[in-house]
This record gives C-alpha cells, structure tokens and sequence, in this order.
C-alpha cells in the first residue's frame, strides 16, 4: 500500500474521514479501523489505484466529486483503500501490482484505478510492464469490458450529430480473444505470432451481458429500439464465425431485444456515419479495444469516456484512455472520464442516485460553461479547476 501518489488535498479529504469496516467483510483498510457505520450510512469497501501519468491527477480530481455527491445525497460512504500499481510500481518492484494489492481488490466491493503504463516500461518481448489488463481481468475472471460513448451537451464533436443522438455501449469481451495471447505468443527473430481463442462459455456469458445492459436501456436514438450488434470478422475468420454462431444462440432467449450482425469494417464507417442507429455492441476483446476509441474520438475524445470491467463476481472500472506521460503533473488532463467511471462505480454499488447526480454534474458543468473543454481535449483552467466545478454543480443540483 501506498499513498505517495495520490495528492495531498485528496490525503486530507481521506485522513479527515473515519473508516469502518463491515463486519461481515475481513477487509483491512488503512486510515482506521471500527465496528460499524455510526452514522447509518450504507458502506462500500473501495480500493484506488491512482496509475502513472496523468493518473494521480485523475483520480484526485474524482474524489473531489465523491466528497461532494457525498454530502449531497447521503446515506452511503465509500471507504477508500489506496494502493499503487502500473509501471511505475514495477521498475521498483519487478511487479506491476503487489501481491497484497490483489488480494485487497478481490476482497473490495469494487475497485477504481486511473490509466496505468508508461511506454518506457516493458517487458523484454517488448509489450508493456505497467499495463494491469493481464493481472486483473483475467485474475478477476471479469469478462465484459464495458464503455459507454455518449456525445455530452458542451462537448464539441467532430461528426455530425447533437447531444442525445450518440448514446450507445460497447461491450468488449475481455478475457480471451486475441489478447488471451498477452504474454504468451510464439516469437523469434524473423517471426512471431499470436493465438486468437474464442470459446463457447466465454462467448455465451459477455452476449448475454450485452442483451442484459440492452434491457435496461432505452434502446438506439435513431428508432428507440432496443438492440444488440454483433461485430465480427465471420466472413473471414472461422473463430469470428464461432463468435457470432453462439451470438445468434443466445439472442434466442431476447426476443423483446433485437438482434444483428455487421462486419468490424463496417462497423468502423457506421459508427460515424451514423451513429444513431446502434444501442449496444458486442464483441471480440481486440475489435472491441479499437472500436471503442474510434467511437470516443466521435464524441470528443476519450478523454470523455468511462469504462468498467465486470464479472459475476467482481468489478474494477478506469478511464479507456492511457496515461499520458507527456502531460503528467502539469495540471492539464481532462478529468471527466475519470468522473464518469466514478459514476458506473457508483451504479454498480447500487447508489443509483449518486451516480446519476455525478452524471448529471458533468453535463451541467459542461452546459452552463463552468467546465470548457479546449484545445486537445483539455480542461480550460486545469485538471483540478474542472473537478472542482463538477463537484460545486453537484451540490448545487442536489440543493
């Protein structure tokens, strides 16, 4: 465990609060230790891993927006457990995350870390040591990538489309696929090769994650249809054909949901040209890892979007974005992807409320122009400014 990466305004707010731990829960926490909530609050045990890069500021700047949704809507607390992990950690340590560190997010409610990777730090097959995919996605067994793209009043797109009209989720399959490969290809000096492995289980259970998320949506903006896209390569590749064999046994139990199929170069001119047409997407981790950042460039940026990697029985949920080294400490990140995953954290916990006022935070702040997104997708004022505006609009929403 440590804190040295987390800033010292975000220190005090921690050290400021007590922490208690759940009594059915054996989860040790730093700070301090007690029986039970005193104040009736409903607990969450968290753990924060604020990354390299531009991450420290992110997740800095997101607990400020906690501290105030907080106060504002009440009835729950979230107690923080702050440990490091990423590329730094591991040209000290030899380990991109402790052994501890994984232990204590097994035990968590949930988990929320800042981009992680530095393009420096690698491996000696040349991939890179600091990224945390390989620990936690599979370690945790959480199958479905889930990132929404959404075009936020205030943000200024580069298609064209207004608010409302791109509002759709990707959801990538995150344990096999072509990154099961990480580590693991087959590499000389004239040749290397990676495996693609798509299995029925791991097919079957991130589809119907996907038709799931699709129920409890308000289906595609264009038609109001609720529905599932498949992605794939299946004109080409016998295991994308697999892929979408099993998409199509599964969406035989969503009839209330509709089913299709486009090929994944199809699907990158669609999802600018018209974007309005898709509610949600499934698909292969790889296609799903490029798709998602072509649809965030769509909306501004990913530097506006939020992910979560979840399973049947944990979660962890991060920025879709890198760390960023180039800006790293000088005050310039966008925040709101961070801010955002605080807010799937918040709807996975079960404190619907909070989430939808942090969310809503966001795109107040953005619309009354208290937060101005410019050039390079930077915050105007700062990466601190811009999480102290969306914290000041959520107590004045709630108020």
């Amino acid at each position: 465990m440590d804190t040295d990466e987390i800033g010292p305004r975000c220190l005090h707010r921690l050290r400021a609060r007590p922490l208690y731990t759940r009594p059915a829960r054996a989860v040790r926490l730093i700070y301090s230790v007690g029986m039970a909530d005193l104040t009736g609050n409903r607990e969450h045990n968290v753990v924060i891993i604020p990354g390299d890069g531009i991450g420290p500021e992110l997740t800095d700047a997101a607990l400020a927006v906690l501290e105030a949704v907080e106060e504002a809507s009440g009835g729950f607390h979230l107690r923080l457990d702050v440990h490091r992990g990423g590329a730094a950690l591991y040209r000290e340590t030899g380990a991109n995350l402790s052994a501890e560190s994984i232990a204590a997010v097994r035990a968590a409610d949930a988990t929320m870390k800042g981009p992680v990777g530095l393009p420096e730090v690698r491996f000696p097959d040349g991939t890179e040591a600091g990224v945390l995919g390989g620990v936690l996605r599979t370690g945790l067994d959480v199958y479905a990538n889930v990132r929404p793209i959404r075009l936020l009043p205030g943000a200024e797109a580069p298609i064209k489309a207004e608010p409302g009209e791109v509002d759709y989720v990707i959801v990538r399959e995150n344990t096999e696929g072509l990154y099961l490969s990480r580590g693991k290809g087959v590499q000389t000096s004239e040749a290397a090769a990676d495996t693609l492995l798509i299995t029925r289980k791991g097919t079957e259970r991130v589809v119907r994650r996907a038709f799931e998320i699709a129920r409890q949506r308000n289906g595609a903006p264009a038609d109001g249809v609720r529905r599932v896209t498949c992605v794939d390569k299946a004109n080409v590749l016998p295991s994308m054909a697999f892929f979408r064999r099993v998409f199509d046994e599964v969406a035989e139990e969503y009839p209330d949901v509709q089913g299709e199929h486009l090929y994944a170069d199809a699907a990158a001119q669609a999802l600018v040209v018209r974007p309005q047409h898709f509610d949600v997407l499934v698909m292969e981790n790889f296609l799903g890892d490029i798709l998602s950042d072509l649809g965030g460039g769509t909306i501004g940026g990913i530097g506006l979007c939020p992910s979560g990697n979840i399973g049947d029985e944990h979660a962890y949920f991060e920025p879709i974005h890198g760390s960023a080294p180039d800006i790293a400490g000088q005050d310039r990140a966008n925040p709101v992807s961070q801010v955002l995953t605080l807010a799937m954290m918040l709807d996975y916990l079960g404190e619907g409320a909070a989430a939808e006022l942090t969310r809503r935070a966001v795109e107040e702040s953005l619309k009354s122009g208290a937060l101005t997104i410019g050039d390079y997708g930077q915050p105007v004022g700062g990466t601190r400014a811009a999480g102290e505006a969306i914290a000041r609009t959520a107590r004045t929403l709630h108020g």
